[in-house]
């Protein structure tokens, strides 16, 4: 089973991440761009996760108010580097009592200096390893289901469980830490080998570096789907940030055009305008749906799928 699901309020399947609040003041806010965010019907709300206590907690309960509060199924990012098997399959089967079944499985960044040690990095080596060990869980603590038989009291019909999404990271211009130029795309087949369902994309700037990279994924025989994942920037500081945390090249055009444009509304506007004509030319090219990162802003993200063409321009949603 895919969690992307066929369209109802859009013309295509899209979803979006957002982030755990990072100050109990800020969950009001939250909320209310998870609402208008829902209001269009996305195929999921995925969450990200911090390793910290605190953080942890703060996804957790984003997930929840999102399995409970709307009809959007809500896809729980999980890292596991420096986690013992024990610690990431506790953490695991915490998330699956609370009700979540969609994940977003990252092997995570090393903490800096501990490259090289191994008892830092932690059991899982991979993403793929977290993969299966979330299947595994999965499968230890709900085996399957059971139904009542209406009109037979006490009487239950056993039922095969509902299994997992997974989904997991590509990188369209490979990953950074990868020691071969197709290791990136050996990596994401190791995760489908494994169980995965889904793939999301780090982001990227023009359409051919996520057409090219489909193409060799699927020549490679990476079968499962691969979503686009698209950010609009509005800024030249969030657009260096960005450079600075993927180690993506930076996108001529749009960097100078936000650099010469004096208002904040402009700048929106360019970068709205580019990710919309990003989102159009990845659709054309017969990507399978949208996943927007929408840094806890409802506005830029759904302005983006109105200028795309995706929910109605004529409308405002809710």
């Amino acid at each position: 089973m895919s969690i992307i699901q066929p369209p109802s309020f859009t013309t295509v399947p899209v979803s979006f991440e957002v982030y755990p609040p990072r100050t109990d003041a800020s969950y009001a806010a939250l909320y209310e761009t998870i609402d208008r965010l829902a209001a269009i019907d996305p195929a999921f709300i995925s969450v990200t996760y911090g390793a910290g206590g605190s953080e942890r907690s703060r996804s957790l309960e984003v997930l929840t108010h999102i399995l409970r509060k709307t009809r959007v199924e809500p896809l729980a990012h999980l890292t596991c580097i420096g986690s013992s098997y024990a610690e990431a399959a506790s953490l695991i089967k915490e998330f699956l009592d609370a009700g979540i079944r969609s994940f977003l499985a990252l092997r995570g960044d090393p903490p800096a200096g501990v490259e090289g040690d191994a008892a830092a990095l932690g059991d899982l080596e991979s993403a793929a390893q977290l993969v299966q060990l979330i299947d595994r869980v999965q499968a230890e603590t709900s085996p399957y289901t059971e139904e009542p038989i209406p009109g037979v009291p006490g009487a239950a019909r056993v039922e095969p469980r509902r299994h997992v999404d997974i989904a997991v990271a590509a990188f369209p211009n490979g990953h950074p830490r990868s020691r071969y130029a197709a290791e990136h795309i050996d990596a994401l087949l190791a995760k489908q080998a494994a169980g995965a369902t889904l793939a999301i994309t780090q982001l990227f700037f023009h359409a051919d570096d996520y057409l090219a990279f489909v193409a060799r994924a699927r020549a490679a025989g990476v079968e499962i789907p691969i979503l686009p994942g698209i950010m609009p920037i509005t800024s030249p500081s969030r657009l260096r940030r960005v450079i600075e945390l993927t180690g993506e090249q930076v996108p001529g055009a749009l960097a100078v055009d936000l650099d010469v444009e004096p208002t904040a509304d402009g700048r929106r506007e360019i970068g709205v305008g580019y990710a919309a004509e990003l989102c159009r030319a990845v659709l054309e090219g017969g990507a399978p749906g949208i996943h927007l990162y929408a840094f806890n802003n409802h506005d830029t993200v759904l302005a983006t799928l109105r200028e795309a063409g995706i929910i109605p321009a004529t409308e405002e949603t809710p």
